[in-house]
């Protein structure tokens, strides 16, 4: 799979400077977690799964989670794992028709880790691990062992990712106390954590609180709060840190809907309209583009969609500018290594090799697998291209 791998080769070729790389479930895990991308949740009862996943697959999704928990209700949880073993047992057996997205399951308890992997036999092969709800260190534990022996039981690489969505952790008083804990827990088991997700629903909900669709997640200080300590702690750049996605956007509009046969008469922009179908891109969906850029400048990469069509914008801002690209590079040359002052190749900015090495690290390793634009390819381009026909 490869992000923008559904839209045709000579379209690619024109928007990228340098196109996204290809991986499949079994790269290593340093590239699958900056690949998540939007990863786009479903509701496990869903009676059709398994053609849902074929269909999102084809649309450009490369990773899902298939949630047993908050998305259904408690007394479907029997049925809803039935379904999903049927699903991923049809799923499996479809053989030809390319890899599927990145499969997740979100369970409820840990011993729900080692039943479903038993129960899904050889369809096993199509999940890469499972999410982790209100995960803290004395709860995620045996959520963690559970994996563990999940993976001794199957012989399947199977990751975790936690989500941070508990009260110890949004309360001021026991925050620094629970990301220590949670810490603890995710680096003792380091090589399976792929990312941690931020629950911001259900910060959220301690303070019966629900931000306007043009409103970001930072613009709810006791949210922003959160999401500003979580990176402090568990995200750092010095090797420690782990990949942080970005929060859900709940909204979803039909007016989207509106730009979409326009962006599709050309995936190329020319003249006059260009600036009013931009107007109509943000005007449709202005907040969650605010809150994705947002989510980057904070340090977050990926983020958590519960609808198809927040899957393009989130991958078209992912990709890599050339002018990004190209600061990169010349910090990251090895003539470089012992520091220095260099004006950037655009001459626009300044770049410090010794302070911005990690932004830059970060920034190829995102190139890697997003690509990099071409210097006239913009969001508006990346976007309608994207978007599928």
């Amino acid at each position: 799979m490869r992000h923008f791998g559904h839209i045709a080769p000579e379209v690619r070729n024109r928007l990228f400077y340098r196109e996204p790389c290809t991986f499949t479930a079994d790269s290593p895990a340093r590239l699958l977690a900056a690949a998540l991308g939007a990863t786009l949740y479903s509701p496990a009862t869903r009676p059709r799964l398994a053609d849902d996943v074929v269909k999102q697959g084809a649309r450009g999704v490369v990773s899902m989670v298939l949630c047993l928990e908050d998305s259904i209700d408690d007394a479907e949880v029997p049925d809803a794992e039935e379904n999903l073993v049927r699903q991923f047992t049809e799923l499996a057996g479809r053989g030809a028709g390319g890899e599927p997205p990145l499969l997740f399951i979100r369970v409820r308890a840990p011993e729900q880790i080692p039943d479903l992997a038993r129960r899904l036999g050889p369809a096993v092969r199509l999940l890469s691990g499972f999410v982790l709800p209100k995960f803290t260190e004395e709860r995620g534990i045996p959520f963690l062992e559970a994996l563990q022996a999940a993976e001794a039981g199957t012989g399947r690489r199977l990751f975790a990712m936690p989500v941070l969505e508990s009260p110890e952790l949004l309360y001021r008083e026991s925050r620094v106390g629970t990301l220590e804990g949670i810490y603890r827990a995710v680096d003792k088991f380091r090589d399976r954590v792929l990312a941690l997700r931020l629950g911001v629903t259900d910060f959220c909900s301690s303070y019966g609180l629900r931000r306007a669709s043009d409103m970001t997640a930072y613009d709810v200080q006791v949210v922003a709060s959160v999401i500003s300590d979580v990176v402090n702690m568990l995200g750092r750049a010095d090797g420690t840190g782990f990949t942080v996605t970005g929060p859900v956007w709940e909204y979803f509009r039909v007016q989207e809907r509106m730009f979409k046969p326009q962006l599709r008469r050309s995936p190329f922009l020319e003249g006059q309209a260009d600036e009013l179908r931009a107007a109509l891109i943000e005007h449709a969906m202005d907040g969650l583009l605010r809150e994705i850029a947002l989510d980057q400048a904070n340090g977050l990469l990926g983020k958590t969609c519960i609808h198809p069509s927040h899957v393009p914008p989130v991958h078209a801002l992912s990709v890599v500018s050339h002018e990004e690209y190209s600061d990169a590079q010349d910090i990251l040359r090895p003539e470089r290594e012992g520091g220095g002052v260099l004006r950037s190749a655009y001459t626009n900015k300044m770049n410090e090799v010794k302070p911005h090495r990690a932004w830059a690290e970060r920034t190829v390793l995102r190139a890697e697998v997003f690509g990099v634009a071409n210097e006239d390819i913009g969001f508006v381009e990346l976007l309608a291209a994207g978007i599928p026909g």
